[in-house]
């Protein structure tokens, strides 16, 4: 078994820790420069390639978007309920608990993990939660919602063009697909980099609510994800692939747009920061659990 979690793990930690020491050591990384190319063209390509290779039935492709938007929206009522409880203002912190890195971190996971179709399932989940993040998410950050920018997400329609192709076996040039391939294969590396430059700029202020939060973000998400893979009755690899993404730390994006609108950026950074560490912890285990 400690085959299989290293083959998974040590890929996304040491390329994560190369965008960490490069930016430690004082070279320089631009985030800015390389975010549009990862979302707007990088990601699109690793979306689309990925289903023209994987055969998703729709009643499947139905089972995990569905159980996805639940589990997210379970995430968003979990922490309005409690955030209150503890003092915590909503806008600054409810983002960070309903947000998980399933991007740069679940993506590459699955993707190593649960090979082309535990990656096919957690595209699926990251699409509908990075909608959920760019609208609802930046949405409570800023104050104002922006649902027109939802329009303008490339991803939505690589999702969908690569769903359709997928689930008819539309046989696509080889050409066209080695292309979109190598274009998308960029994509993983270039996210992991980019998380490990943002956790070397990051700096954390409260200890102790970050550590509080970041094991809740990561605990209580793995348990919605274990009951709501229940309830949906998702086979093996997509039950397996749901708790991964559920149970990921707080996402990079949340700081960004913390950082924006100057929502506590601090706090959000320190959230990051720690949760990302936990989930050094935390995914062997969750993979040690979830392997066949």
């Amino acid at each position: 078994m400690l085959g299989p979690i290293l083959a998974a793990v040590i890929p996304v930690l040491a390329t994560a820790g190369l965008g960490f020491l490069w930016v430690r050591t004082g070279r320089p990384f631009d985030n800015a420069m390389f975010l549009p190319l990862v979302v707007s063209i990088g990601t699109p390509c690793l979306v689309f390639a990925t289903f023209a290779k994987t055969s998703i039935s729709p009643s499947h492709f139905a089972g995990i978007a569905l159980a996805s938007a639940s589990a997210i929206a379970c995430f968003a009522l979990t922490a309005a309920a409690l955030l209150p409880l503890a003092g915590l203002r909503l806008r600054t912190f409810l983002p960070s608990m309903t947000f998980p890195n399933n991007g740069n971190l679940g993506l590459p996971l699955a993707a190593y993990g649960f090979g082309d179709e535990g990656l096919g399932y957690a595209i699926v989940f990251f699409a509908i939660c990075t909608i959920g993040q760019f609208t609802a998410g930046q949405a409570i950050a800023a104050g104002s919602a922006n649902w027109r920018g939802m329009l303008r997400l490339p991803l939505i329609y690589a999702v969908l063009l690569g769903v359709a192709g997928s689930v008819w076996r539309v046989k696509l040039p080889l050409w066209l697909t080695n292309t979109v391939s190598l274009i998308g294969g960029m994509t993983i590396p270039i996210m992991l980099l980019m998380l490990g430059a943002s956790l070397a700029r990051l700096q954390v202020v409260t200890m102790g609510r970050a550590v509080t939060l970041s094991a809740a973000r990561i605990g209580i998400g793995g348990c919605i994800g274990v009951a709501v893979a229940f309830l949906f009755g998702l086979d093996s690899t997509a039950r397996a692939v749901l708790i991964m993404q559920c149970a990921m730390p707080v996402a990079v994006y949340n700081y960004l747009f913390a950082q924006r609108w100057n929502n506590q950026p601090e706090e959000v950074a320190s959230l990051v920061v720690v949760s990302t560490l936990l989930s050094i912890l935390s995914v062997p285990a969750l993979l040690h659990l979830l392997l066949p």
